[in-house]
C-alpha cells in the first residue's frame, strides 16, 4: 500500500548566511511575508489526512498559518549538535576547526558531543518508514530544511555524504511516494501559480 509523504520547509527566520545549529528562533517578518505570500499555493495540502510538523517553533508556526493544524513530531526534531547548539557553521569552525572537518568528512563522527549524521539520518528514516499504511494516504510534514535533507538521503537509500548535496528552500516542497523500505522521489508541478513546489537542488559547498 502506498504513502504518499510530502515536507513543506520551514519558512524563514534569517538569510542563511546567519543560520545556527539548532536553531529553534520564531519566525520573523520575513518568514511571515513568505508564508502570506505561498499560502494560497500551499492550501491544498490542508487536505492531506495526516498533517505533521517538526518541534520548533518556526515549524509548529508554518504549519499552523497554513492552516495545517500539524501534529509535533519528536522524531522530526533537528540534529543534536551537543556544545555547538546555537553556533553558525563558521563560529563552530573558529572555535574548533579540527573537530568541523572531521564532522564534514565522517558520518560517524560527534565530535560536538551530539548525534552523528548516520544517526540523524536514521532517526528520520525510522519515522517514515513507521508512517501508517493506509492505501493511497496522504501526509504532510512541515520540517526544518535539515531534516528535509535527512528524509531525501534514506528514502533514497543515498550514501550519508549525499547530504552536503542538497540544499532546500523555504516553504519548497518535496513528495515521497512508497512504503518502508521502498521509497520513491517525485517531483509535483507548482501548486500554485506563484509558488513551484520543487526545491532541492545540488549544491556543491560543503554545508
Amino acid at each position: 500500500m502506498a504513502l504518499r509523504v510530502t515536507f513543506v520547509a520551514t519558512a524563514r527566520t534569517s538569510e542563511r548566511p546567519a543560520e545556527r545549529f539548532g536553531d529553534d528562533r520564531p519566525l520573523d517578518q520575513a518568514g511571515w511575508d513568505e508564508v502570506r505570500r505561498a499560502g494560497g499555493g500551499l492550501l491544498p495540502l490542508a487536505a492531506a489526512e495526516l498533517r505533521y510538523c517538526s518541534p520548533t517553533p518556526r515549524s509548529r508556526a508554518t504549519g499552523d498559518a497554513l492552516g495545517f493544524a500539524p501534529l509535533v513530531q519528536l522524531a522530526l526534531r533537528d540534529c543534536d549538535m551537543g556544545r555547538w547548539r546555537g553556533l553558525t557553521l563558521g563560529e563552530a569552525m573558529a572555535r574548533e576547526p579540527e573537530a568541523v572537518d572531521a564532522w564534514l568528512a565522517d558520518p560517524r563522527a560527534t565530535p560536538h558531543g551530539g548525534e552523528s549524521l548516520l544517526a540523524f539520518i536514521g532517526r528520520v528514516g525510522g519515522w517514515l518508514d513507521t508512517r501508517p499504511r493506509e492505501d493511497g494516504c496522504r501526509i504532510v510534514a512541515v520540517a526544518e530544511p535539515s531534516v528535509i535533507r535527512a528524509a531525501l538521503v534514506y528514502a533514497l537509500k543515498a550514501p550519508a555524504s549525499t547530504y552536503w548535496n542538497i540544499d532546500v528552500r523555504p516553504l519548497s516542497t518535496i513528495t515521497v511516494t512508497g512504503h518502508a523500505g521502498r521509497w520513491n522521489l517525485r517531483f509535483d508541478g507548482p501548486f500554485g501559480a506563484s509558488h513551484a513546489s520543487s526545491g532541492v537542488w545540488a549544491q556543491p559547498t560543503r554545508a
